[in-house]
């Protein structure tokens, strides 16, 4: 569903390389919601933890599908992936 390369094209998902320290809906090649255009968060750990929990709730109007992670312990996984394929 996702793709974490530094060339890596959009798919369900935008392309999460670089990721980290960049605005919500602000990927190229992807078309997002008008709510993830104008969250204007920062894509950072917490932020993520908090978008991995209840994605509709962290951005209303999202068009991702994905229903959430609930327990903390498990949200760290992906996040801790994501940090390192991004380094």
């Amino acid at each position: 569903c996702c793709t974490v390369e530094k060339v890596g094209k959009c798919k369900t998902v935008p392309n999460l390389w670089g990721l980290f320290g960049h605005r919500t809906g602000q990927a190229a090649g992807f078309s997002y919601s008008d709510a993830s255009k104008n969250k204007r968060a920062v894509w950072r750990e917490n932020t993520l933890m908090d978008y991995l929990e209840n994605p509709k709730k962290y951005i209303s109007d999202t068009k991702n599908i994905f229903a959430g992670i609930k327990e903390q312990n498990e949200r760290a996984d992906p996040i801790a992936y994501l940090k390192k394929a991004n380094s």
